[in-house]
């Protein structure tokens, strides 16, 4: 179009100072001069006629500032769509981008990656571990293409997001293998009061998860005797290994301790402590070929872990 005022140079820009809420850091970000950015906002003002920002008190956007903010939204989105359907014919450079919540990225994601990239060698894999909130966010803003979470969602996010209940993560009781229960496969519910109990922090979704069972399963968890409270999943069983109390920790965090017998896992009389692991994707966002490969091979790949056998991850199914 002949002397069309607007080009993509003008939408990225004009959704970096949204985003960044300052010239002068969108400046930075953008690798060119304050004065710049200044200068072509100006000049699109000029040109459309219209004010995009007001900059009396802070920075804020107009009303036709806020219209052309969101078309800025969804041109740059398609942009980033067109480009990673073009991806398509690159891929043996491909490049799947996994994130995973706490528990889940440091014990299972990578066993489930390292099979996956057996059989497609020419993959890179980009895995990203944290808060199940923060990994929410990541899908959310195409910063992740999948992801495997157990914790719950965020609220916001569950109308933007595809949330899909994929497997069951079971939690065992471990002990110190000189403990004198470890010689049992089952223990009776009265005996955790005669424990001394080793836990997540409050926050934690897993420790949540765990006492929610415990009280609908007929456990005051307020006369459990906590000893210790730690922040990470392998600081808990260091300290059972010592000697220092039990734990409820996730099968898929202890199969190495199990197979080198360092700990002994067991269950509770009739409780059964598990949490739902989901995967999340964006619906609205383009599936590339190597997610939709991922995806596909995911089911036999759960198939392929090597759990023990006693304390299975199950009812996993293909997406749909």
């Amino acid at each position: 179009m002949k002397n069309f005022p607007l080009n993509l140079e003008h939408f990225i820009l004009i959704k970096t100072i949204v985003n960044l809420k300052s010239f002068k850091k969108s400046a930075k970000h953008l690798g060119v001069s304050q004065a710049s950015v200044t200068t072509k906002i100006k000049k699109l003002e000029d040109s459309l006629q219209v004010q995009i920002f007001n900059r009396n008190r802070g920075l804020s956007l107009t009303t036709a500032g806020y219209i052309l903010f969101r078309y800025s939204e969804k041109i740059t989105f398609l942009c980033e769509e067109a480009y990673k359907t073009l991806q398509d014919f690159q891929i043996h450079n491909d490049i799947l981008s996994v994130g995973a919540s706490q528990t889940v990225g440091t014990y299972l994601m990578p066993q489930i990656l390292s099979l996956f990239k057996k059989n497609y060698p020419n993959i890179n894999i980009q895995l990203q571990i944290h808060s199940t909130r923060r990994i929410a966010w990541y899908v959310a803003n195409g910063q992740l293409d999948f992801a495997m979470v157990g914790g719950n969602i965020p609220k916001d996010l569950r109308t933007t997001l595809e949330v899909i209940p994929y497997a069951e993560d079971e939690l065992a009781l471990i002990l110190p293998t000189y403990h004198p229960l470890s010689g049992h496969k089952e223990i009776k519910k009265e005996e955790l009061y005669r424990l001394n109990f080793i836990t997540l922090n409050t926050n934690s979704t897993i420790q949540n998860a765990i006492n929610k069972t415990l009280n609908s399963s007929g456990i005051d968890t307020k006369r459990l005797i906590i000893t210790m409270e730690l922040n990470t999943i392998e600081g808990i069983k260091n300290a059972v290994e010592s000697g220092l109390g039990t734990a409820f920790i996730s099968v898929s965090a202890i199969k190495r301790e199990l197979k080198l017998k360092t700990l002994h896992g067991t269950r509770v009389e009739g409780i059964m402590i598990k949490r739902q692991l989901s995967i999340i994707v964006h619906p609205n966002r383009y599936k590339r070929k190597i997610n939709k490969t991922f995806e596909m091979e995911l089911p036999h790949l759960f198939g392929a872990l090597p759990l023990e056998k006693n304390y299975l991850i199950n009812n996993y199914t293909d997406i749909k």
